[in-house]
Protein backbone atom coordinates (compact mmCIF):
# COMPACT_ATOMS: atom_id res chain seq x y z
CA UNK A 1 0.00 0.00 0.00
CA UNK A 2 1.28 3.38 -0.74
CA UNK A 3 2.19 5.71 2.07
CA UNK A 4 2.71 9.54 2.31
CA UNK A 5 5.23 11.18 4.04
CA UNK A 6 5.81 14.32 5.18
CA UNK A 7 8.82 15.98 7.07
CA UNK A 8 8.15 20.22 6.52
CA UNK A 9 9.06 23.26 8.10
CA UNK A 10 7.31 26.69 7.16
CA UNK A 11 7.52 30.10 8.37
CA UNK A 12 4.26 31.59 9.03
CA UNK A 13 2.40 34.83 10.76
CA UNK A 14 3.14 34.35 14.17
CA UNK A 15 4.81 30.74 14.43
CA UNK A 16 6.79 28.38 12.75
CA UNK A 17 4.60 24.82 11.08
CA UNK A 18 7.05 22.08 12.42
CA UNK A 19 4.99 18.53 11.32
CA UNK A 20 6.50 15.15 10.46
CA UNK A 21 3.43 12.53 9.12
CA UNK A 22 3.05 8.75 7.91
CA UNK A 23 -0.25 8.84 6.30
CA UNK A 24 -1.84 5.49 4.63
CA UNK A 25 -5.03 5.43 5.20
CA UNK A 26 -6.97 8.43 6.38
CA UNK A 27 -5.44 10.98 8.51
CA UNK A 28 -7.49 14.22 9.82
CA UNK A 29 -6.11 17.25 10.78
CA UNK A 30 -7.81 18.97 13.36
CA UNK A 31 -6.95 22.16 15.56
CA UNK A 32 -8.39 26.02 15.66
CA UNK A 33 -8.38 28.37 12.78
CA UNK A 34 -5.10 29.82 11.95
CA UNK A 35 -3.11 26.49 13.38
CA UNK A 36 -1.53 25.82 9.90
CA UNK A 37 -4.18 23.16 8.66
CA UNK A 38 -4.31 24.12 5.16
CA UNK A 39 -0.55 24.95 5.41
CA UNK A 40 0.44 21.52 5.34
CA UNK A 41 -2.05 20.41 2.45
CA UNK A 42 -0.67 23.57 0.22
CA UNK A 43 2.66 22.31 0.84
CA UNK A 44 1.71 18.61 -0.14
CA UNK A 45 -0.30 19.66 -3.40
CA UNK A 46 2.97 22.29 -4.63
CA UNK A 47 1.03 25.66 -4.02
CA UNK A 48 3.18 26.76 -0.92
CA UNK A 49 6.96 26.40 -0.75
CA UNK A 50 8.52 25.12 2.50
CA UNK A 51 11.70 23.12 4.22
CA UNK A 52 11.99 19.61 3.92
CA UNK A 53 10.97 16.56 2.29
CA UNK A 54 7.42 15.27 1.11
CA UNK A 55 7.27 11.97 -0.59
CA UNK A 56 4.67 8.87 -1.99
CA UNK A 57 6.82 6.12 -1.28
CA UNK A 58 10.10 6.40 -2.38
CA UNK A 59 8.84 8.97 -5.42
CA UNK A 60 10.22 12.77 -3.81
CA UNK A 61 7.96 15.70 -4.41
CA UNK A 62 9.30 17.98 -2.19
CA UNK A 63 13.28 17.57 -0.71
CA UNK A 64 14.96 20.54 -0.50
CA UNK A 65 18.03 19.14 0.57
CA UNK A 66 18.42 17.56 -3.06
CA UNK A 67 17.23 20.35 -4.63
CA UNK A 68 13.97 18.64 -5.48
CA UNK A 69 10.76 20.84 -5.68
CA UNK A 70 8.00 19.10 -7.82
CA UNK A 71 5.45 21.58 -9.87
CA UNK A 72 1.98 21.10 -8.87
CA UNK A 73 0.71 19.48 -11.96
CA UNK A 74 3.72 17.10 -11.38
CA UNK A 75 2.04 15.67 -8.15
CA UNK A 76 -0.42 12.71 -8.40
CA UNK A 77 -2.69 14.55 -5.72
CA UNK A 78 -6.57 15.65 -6.00
CA UNK A 79 -7.33 18.71 -3.68
CA UNK A 80 -10.75 19.74 -2.92
CA UNK A 81 -11.03 23.00 -2.02
CA UNK A 82 -13.15 24.42 1.67
CA UNK A 83 -15.14 26.65 -1.12
CA UNK A 84 -14.86 23.26 -3.74
CA UNK A 85 -13.64 26.26 -6.08
CA UNK A 86 -15.69 25.12 -9.19
CA UNK A 87 -15.45 27.21 -12.07
CA UNK A 88 -19.01 29.08 -12.03
CA UNK A 89 -19.51 29.56 -16.06
CA UNK A 90 -18.67 25.75 -16.66
CA UNK A 91 -21.28 23.51 -16.68
CA UNK A 92 -20.59 20.08 -13.96
CA UNK A 93 -19.60 17.49 -16.78
CA UNK A 94 -16.80 20.71 -17.85
CA UNK A 95 -15.80 21.21 -14.58
CA UNK A 96 -14.84 17.62 -13.74
CA UNK A 97 -13.50 17.16 -17.43
CA UNK A 98 -11.27 19.99 -16.35
CA UNK A 99 -9.35 17.82 -14.47
CA UNK A 100 -8.91 14.67 -16.74
CA UNK A 101 -11.41 13.30 -19.18
CA UNK A 102 -11.30 9.62 -19.71
CA UNK A 103 -13.83 8.89 -16.33
CA UNK A 104 -15.96 11.74 -16.75
CA UNK A 105 -19.41 9.42 -17.32
CA UNK A 106 -18.48 6.59 -14.48
CA UNK A 107 -17.28 9.82 -11.97
CA UNK A 108 -20.77 11.66 -12.74
CA UNK A 109 -22.46 8.39 -12.23
CA UNK A 110 -20.54 7.41 -8.96
CA UNK A 111 -21.52 10.45 -7.26
CA UNK A 112 -25.23 10.56 -8.72
CA UNK A 113 -24.35 13.97 -10.24
CA UNK A 114 -25.51 12.60 -13.81
CA UNK A 115 -28.91 14.62 -13.21
CA UNK A 116 -27.09 17.85 -13.48
CA UNK A 117 -24.53 17.15 -15.98
CA UNK A 118 -25.64 20.07 -17.79
CA UNK A 119 -26.19 22.03 -15.05
CA UNK A 120 -23.79 25.26 -13.36
CA UNK A 121 -22.39 25.75 -10.28
CA UNK A 122 -24.70 28.51 -9.11
CA UNK A 123 -28.11 25.56 -9.70
CA UNK A 124 -26.30 23.10 -7.13
CA UNK A 125 -27.27 22.26 -3.27
CA UNK A 126 -24.45 22.37 -0.89
CA UNK A 127 -24.12 18.18 -1.07
CA UNK A 128 -24.08 18.64 -5.16
CA UNK A 129 -21.16 21.28 -5.00
CA UNK A 130 -18.95 18.89 -3.02
CA UNK A 131 -19.82 16.00 -4.85
CA UNK A 132 -18.50 17.93 -8.35
CA UNK A 133 -15.37 18.53 -6.23
CA UNK A 134 -14.80 15.08 -5.09
CA UNK A 135 -15.40 13.94 -8.67
CA UNK A 136 -13.13 16.64 -10.35
CA UNK A 137 -10.36 15.72 -8.00
CA UNK A 138 -10.76 11.68 -8.56
CA UNK A 139 -10.67 12.37 -12.53
CA UNK A 140 -6.79 13.37 -11.95
CA UNK A 141 -6.64 9.74 -11.06
CA UNK A 142 -4.49 10.71 -8.06
CA UNK A 143 -2.60 8.73 -5.79
CA UNK A 144 -3.14 10.69 -2.89
CA UNK A 145 -6.35 12.53 -2.13
CA UNK A 146 -6.50 16.47 0.55
CA UNK A 147 -9.52 17.87 1.32
CA UNK A 148 -9.73 21.09 2.93
CA UNK A 149 -12.73 21.31 5.69
CA UNK A 150 -14.82 18.95 3.11
CA UNK A 151 -17.82 19.63 4.97
CA UNK A 152 -17.77 23.28 6.42
CA UNK A 153 -19.74 24.86 3.58
CA UNK A 154 -22.68 21.89 4.54
CA UNK A 155 -25.80 22.79 6.51
CA UNK A 156 -26.00 20.81 9.56
CA UNK A 157 -28.98 18.92 7.53
CA UNK A 158 -26.76 18.09 4.74
CA UNK A 159 -23.80 17.59 6.38
CA UNK A 160 -25.21 13.99 8.05
CA UNK A 161 -25.96 12.68 4.61
CA UNK A 162 -22.70 13.94 2.87
CA UNK A 163 -20.40 12.84 5.97
CA UNK A 164 -21.43 9.15 6.03
CA UNK A 165 -21.37 8.95 2.00
CA UNK A 166 -17.40 10.41 1.91
CA UNK A 167 -16.85 7.99 4.69
CA UNK A 168 -18.13 5.14 2.72
CA UNK A 169 -16.10 6.34 -0.24
CA UNK A 170 -12.71 7.28 1.65
CA UNK A 171 -12.85 3.62 2.85
CA UNK A 172 -13.42 2.07 -1.24
CA UNK A 173 -10.52 4.02 -2.27
CA UNK A 174 -7.94 3.36 0.42
CA UNK A 175 -6.16 5.89 -0.75
CA UNK A 176 -3.45 8.07 1.63
CA UNK A 177 -6.26 10.64 2.66
CA UNK A 178 -5.44 13.97 4.32
CA UNK A 179 -8.12 15.79 5.17
CA UNK A 180 -8.22 18.87 7.85
CA UNK A 181 -11.32 20.57 9.89
CA UNK A 182 -12.06 22.49 12.85
CA UNK A 183 -14.67 19.67 13.79
CA UNK A 184 -13.32 17.02 16.01
CA UNK A 185 -17.14 15.00 15.50
CA UNK A 186 -16.60 15.16 11.73
CA UNK A 187 -12.43 14.02 11.89
CA UNK A 188 -13.40 11.24 14.49
CA UNK A 189 -16.27 10.15 11.60
CA UNK A 190 -14.09 9.99 8.48
CA UNK A 191 -10.49 9.31 9.64
CA UNK A 192 -8.45 6.22 11.13
CA UNK A 193 -6.20 8.79 13.50
CA UNK A 194 -6.84 12.12 14.21
CA UNK A 195 -4.09 14.64 14.70
CA UNK A 196 -4.54 17.68 16.91
CA UNK A 197 -2.64 20.33 15.70
CA UNK A 198 -2.04 23.89 17.45
CA UNK A 199 0.47 27.02 16.46
CA UNK A 200 2.29 24.76 13.74
CA UNK A 201 2.79 22.08 16.67
CA UNK A 202 1.28 18.37 16.63
CA UNK A 203 -0.23 18.18 20.25
CA UNK A 204 -1.14 14.66 19.96
CA UNK A 205 -1.43 11.98 17.13
CA UNK A 206 -4.00 8.58 17.57
CA UNK A 207 -7.34 7.45 16.64
CA UNK A 208 -10.65 9.06 18.20
CA UNK A 209 -10.84 6.46 20.73
CA UNK A 210 -7.43 6.70 22.27
CA UNK A 211 -7.87 10.71 22.30
CA UNK A 212 -10.49 10.43 24.30
CA UNK A 213 -9.43 7.46 26.88
CA UNK A 214 -5.88 9.22 26.88
CA UNK A 215 -5.52 13.28 25.92
CA UNK A 216 -2.16 14.39 26.21
CA UNK A 217 -3.09 17.71 27.80
CA UNK A 218 -5.65 19.76 28.26
CA UNK A 219 -5.62 21.12 24.98
CA UNK A 220 -6.28 18.09 23.31
CA UNK A 221 -9.19 16.78 25.97
CA UNK A 222 -11.45 20.41 25.63
CA UNK A 223 -11.09 19.90 21.94
CA UNK A 224 -12.45 16.54 21.80
CA UNK A 225 -15.41 17.36 23.66
CA UNK A 226 -14.68 17.45 26.64
CA UNK A 227 -15.38 19.42 30.09
CA UNK A 228 -11.70 20.85 31.77
CA UNK A 229 -11.99 21.74 35.04
CA UNK A 230 -9.44 23.13 36.95
CA UNK A 231 -7.27 22.47 40.11
CA UNK A 232 -4.94 21.44 42.97
CA UNK A 233 -4.67 17.66 42.82
CA UNK A 234 -3.32 15.46 46.14
CA UNK A 235 -3.41 11.68 46.96
CA UNK A 236 -5.85 10.24 48.96
CA UNK A 237 -7.11 6.98 50.06
CA UNK A 238 -5.80 5.31 46.76
CA UNK A 239 -7.59 8.07 44.70
CA UNK A 240 -6.57 11.29 43.48
CA UNK A 241 -8.78 14.35 45.55
CA UNK A 242 -8.90 17.92 43.53
CA UNK A 243 -10.15 20.87 45.14
CA UNK A 244 -11.68 22.74 42.32
CA UNK A 245 -11.46 26.83 42.18
CA UNK A 246 -14.80 26.86 43.42
CA UNK A 247 -14.18 25.05 46.22
CA UNK A 248 -15.54 21.64 45.88
CA UNK A 249 -13.79 18.58 45.56
CA UNK A 250 -13.74 16.03 42.68
CA UNK A 251 -11.85 12.47 42.62
CA UNK A 252 -10.22 10.49 40.12
CA UNK A 253 -8.31 7.29 39.82
CA UNK A 254 -5.53 8.96 37.91
CA UNK A 255 -2.36 9.50 39.88
CA UNK A 256 -1.43 13.33 39.72
CA UNK A 257 -0.14 16.16 42.27
CA UNK A 258 -0.32 20.06 41.85
CA UNK A 259 -1.94 21.90 39.50
CA UNK A 260 -4.00 19.85 36.86
CA UNK A 261 -6.90 19.62 34.72
CA UNK A 262 -10.26 16.79 35.20
CA UNK A 263 -11.41 15.82 32.57
CA UNK A 264 -14.83 13.91 32.53
CA UNK A 265 -16.85 13.74 28.95
CA UNK A 266 -20.44 14.69 29.23
CA UNK A 267 -21.70 11.28 28.57
CA UNK A 268 -20.01 10.06 31.48
CA UNK A 269 -22.23 12.64 33.90
CA UNK A 270 -25.50 12.16 35.17
CA UNK A 271 -27.95 14.40 35.88
CA UNK A 272 -30.57 14.59 38.94
CA UNK A 273 -32.57 17.48 40.96
CA UNK A 274 -31.23 16.12 44.25
CA UNK A 275 -27.71 15.92 44.98
CA UNK A 276 -26.45 12.29 45.79
CA UNK A 277 -24.88 10.59 48.39
CA UNK A 278 -23.54 7.86 47.05
CA UNK A 279 -19.88 8.21 47.83
CA UNK A 280 -18.25 6.85 44.51
CA UNK A 281 -19.62 9.78 42.58
CA UNK A 282 -18.79 13.11 42.15
CA UNK A 283 -20.78 15.95 42.76
CA UNK A 284 -21.30 19.11 40.83
CA UNK A 285 -23.74 21.86 41.77
CA UNK A 286 -24.77 23.83 39.36
CA UNK A 287 -28.09 26.72 37.73
CA UNK A 288 -28.97 24.51 34.65
CA UNK A 289 -28.33 26.84 31.42
CA UNK A 290 -28.47 25.63 28.19
CA UNK A 291 -30.59 22.53 26.78
CA UNK A 292 -30.07 22.01 23.79
CA UNK A 293 -30.20 18.42 21.14
CA UNK A 294 -27.18 16.56 19.43
CA UNK A 295 -28.68 14.36 17.36
CA UNK A 296 -30.49 11.74 19.62
CA UNK A 297 -29.47 13.00 22.78
CA UNK A 298 -29.35 16.02 24.45
CA UNK A 299 -26.46 18.56 26.23
CA UNK A 300 -27.48 19.88 28.82
CA UNK A 301 -25.23 22.54 30.94
CA UNK A 302 -24.74 22.37 34.28
CA UNK A 303 -22.81 25.00 36.61
CA UNK A 304 -19.40 24.53 34.85
CA UNK A 305 -20.07 21.46 32.93
CA UNK A 306 -21.77 20.08 30.44
CA UNK A 307 -23.66 16.91 30.38
CA UNK A 308 -25.19 14.57 27.69
CA UNK A 309 -28.44 12.78 28.63
CA UNK A 310 -32.05 11.43 27.15
CA UNK A 311 -34.98 13.17 26.10
CA UNK A 312 -36.75 11.44 28.50
CA UNK A 313 -34.52 12.59 31.36
CA UNK A 314 -34.79 16.21 30.42
CA UNK A 315 -38.73 15.88 30.22
CA UNK A 316 -38.60 14.04 33.76
CA UNK A 317 -36.22 16.26 35.61
CA UNK A 318 -38.38 19.36 33.96
CA UNK A 319 -34.27 20.46 32.87
CA UNK A 320 -35.83 23.48 30.50
CA UNK A 321 -37.67 25.43 33.34
CA UNK A 322 -34.24 25.92 34.49
CA UNK A 323 -33.06 26.00 38.57
CA UNK A 324 -30.18 24.12 40.14
CA UNK A 325 -29.28 20.90 39.33
CA UNK A 326 -26.91 17.98 39.96
CA UNK A 327 -24.39 16.41 37.90
CA UNK A 328 -22.46 13.89 38.95
CA UNK A 329 -19.86 11.23 37.59
CA UNK A 330 -17.25 8.65 38.86
CA UNK A 331 -14.09 8.76 40.10
CA UNK A 332 -13.03 6.37 36.93
CA UNK A 333 -15.00 8.72 34.45
CA UNK A 334 -12.40 11.52 35.32
CA UNK A 335 -8.48 11.85 33.56
CA UNK A 336 -5.97 14.33 34.81
CA UNK A 337 -4.31 16.19 32.58
CA UNK A 338 -1.33 18.99 32.49
CA UNK A 339 -2.29 21.96 32.08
Amino acid sequence: MAALTLDISLPLRSFELALGLHVERTVALVGPSGAGKTSVLRVIAGLSRARGRVALDDEAWLDTAMGIDRRPEERRVGLVFQEYALFPHLRVRANVAYAGKARVDELLERFHIAHVADARPGALSGGERQRVALARALAREPAVLLLDEPLAALDAHTKAQVRSELHELLRELALPTLLVTHDYEDAAALADEVGVIVDGTLRQLASPAELVARPADAFVASFTGANLLHGIATPADGLTEVRLGSGERVFSTDDATGEVGVVVYPWEIAVSREPTHDSPLNVVRGDVGSVFEVGNRVRVRIGPVTAEVTSSSVERLELERGGVAYATFKATGTRLVSL
